[in-house]
């Protein structure tokens, strides 16, 4: 891994680099991944690992991806992990055994990808997970676990050759490139299926088009309240597979990250070849979150960050959040900053009767929802609004008391920046 490969001088810096592939992402491509499918090809990255989990789905990929690979690090599996977006540094996308890389990988990777693509134009996700799976492929790790960008059948991720595929949930979202509805949605997600491959799904109610989708491909569903299930007693829960009642996991200590998501990180783990130590199974329950997802930054006032932002992501907030708050008298407030293809109105809805005050912000990339678009989701409403988020943030930390709650929530682009406020 500490191979040198000479870069253009002009590229020479990770920075430079990705300032590169983004430029070439305004090329107008097709969207098939056969362009993506033949570098992977080319450089034997089809299948970049012992094992390969590839998980898509609305909401909680991410935390199912950290909780699995907390389970398996400490299960003395050596693993990777790909994800996105990143919230700090680019860094975070790619990890091996738990640890981000040092730039000269990176860099060593995408100039590997570029000196093989020759003129097959590819997107800046295509490119990244190209170099993703070629620093997964050097490693030669036990498991690789590939969390799905947008989608499932058109993702960039689908080109390898899973083991296990997992959805997590089918909420609507990206409208724009999935659908309007959730039949739809679930039709593009199911692409990640495979003949005589485990096909998980954390939803219990999920659109009967997906399982149309596995009969079709042939893939092993593994659906949660069909095939498996999960039940919280207490402090403590219980995993089993329906058609066997020996097969079960109890007195599971409660996980940090939401517990569907937990469920149906068990539920991959069922599917691998190898044994998972129990242990392993409750440290990681007990340890995996993942930043930016409700994660509690202060606690006078209480500060909680979320980069949830449709509908299904703000319903859940609606769940936990008077839960941490239930001994709390002071007043919520609301830092948002959302973009425009985002079901703004829904999302806001749904969180409406919690919050006492909105600070509404732009948030100044592409595509971004405006404060006064915000605003206008909320007549009859304590809201204030800015132009830039740090000032939002700065303006509810100083409004508020002890026993406040400050929940900024929405857009990558709305919590990234307070969050490196934060660790200043």
């Amino acid at each position: 891994m500490n191979k040198i490969f000479h870069t253009p001088p002009e590229r020479s810096s990770l920075g430079k680099w990705l300032n590169y592939i983004e430029s070439l992402s305004h090329v107008l491509i097709d969207l098939n991944l056969d362009r993506v499918r033949k570098i992977a090809i080319n450089l034997g990255l089809m299948h970049p690992a012992e094992y390969v989990i590839l998980v898509g789905g609305t909401n909680g990929k991410g935390t199912t991806c950290c909780l699995l690979e907390t389970i398996l690090l400490n299960n003395n599996n050596t693993v990777g992990l790909y994800t996105s977006p990143h919230l700090l540094s680019y860094n975070e996308r790619i990890r091996v055994c738990g640890k981000e890389l040092p730039d000269s990988i990176h860099i060593e990777a995408l100039s590997v990808i570029e000196s093989v693509r020759h003129h097959i134009a590819l997107t800046y996700f295509e490119f990244i997970t190209l170099s993703a799976l070629y620093i997964f492929k050097r490693a030669k790790l036990d498991v690789v676990i590939l969390e799905v960008g947008l989608g499932g059948r058109l993702d960039a991720t689908n080109i390898v050759n899973p083991d296990i595929s997992v959805i997590t949930n089918f909420a609507i979202d990206h409208t724009d490139f999935l659908g309007i509805n959730r039949d739809m949605i679930a039709q593009e997600k199911s692409g990640i299926f495979r003949f005589n491959k485990p096909a998980v799904i954390g939803e219990s109610c999920f659109p009967v088009i997906a399982r149309k989708m596995a009969q079709y491909c042939g893939a092993m569903l593994f659906a949660r309240g069909r095939d498996w299930n999960f039940r919280v007693y207490g402090n403590k829960w219980i995993w089993w597979e329906c058609s066997n009642e020996y097969k079960l996991l109890y007195d599971l200590p409660l996980p940090i990250i939401p517990i569907e998501n937990a469920a149906t990180a068990l539920s991959v783990l069922y599917w691998l070849p190898f044994l998972v130590d129990k242990t392993a199974i409750s440290y990681g329950l007990q340890v995996a979150t993942l930043p930016g997802r409700f994660q509690i930054v202060t606690r006078r006032p209480i500060a909680i960050l979320d980069v949830g932002h449709n509908p299904h992501a703000a319903n859940y907030l609606t769940k936990r959040l008077p839960v941490l708050l239930k001994r709390r008298t002071g007043k919520v407030r609301m830092v948002i900053g959302m973009l425009k293809n985002k079901d703004i109105q829904g999302t806001i809805y749904c969180l409406s009767h919690l919050v006492d005050v909105w600070y509404c912000s732009d948030l100044n990339v592409p595509f971004s929802a405006s404060s006064v678009e915000l605003s206008d989701c909320l007549l009859h409403c304590n809201v204030q609004i800015f132009s830039n988020i740090l000032d939002a943030w700065n303006q509810a930390v100083l409004d508020a008391s002890f026993d406040d709650c400050i929940l900024v929530f929405g857009s990558f682009h709305a919590v990234s920046p307070i969050m490196r406020n934060i660790m200043k």
